[in-house]
């Protein structure tokens, strides 16, 4: 029982930590503008990503015009 009381008060640090650490970064603006030229470019690249790396993109097929179900 002393077991179960320890592993749940090493889980409830950790949690707590866990809390503690995202609410004190926060919400933090970026200072300058190539830090947002820099955000802008990555999420650009994630959306072309997105799209360049999808299921049909990498298949090149569609399952919706023929009876082919892999």
């Amino acid at each position: 029982m002393f077991e179960l009381g320890v592993f749940f008060g090493v889980m409830g640090l950790a949690a707590l930590w866990l809390v503690w650490t995202l609410l004190r970064r926060g919400n933090r603006r970026t200072e300058t503008a190539e830090g947002l030229l820099i955000e802008q470019a990555r999420r650009e690249q994630a959306a072309s990503d997105r799209s360049s790396y999808s299921s049909n993109a990498m298949h090149n097929s569609s399952t919706h015009g023929n009876k082919y179900r892999p």
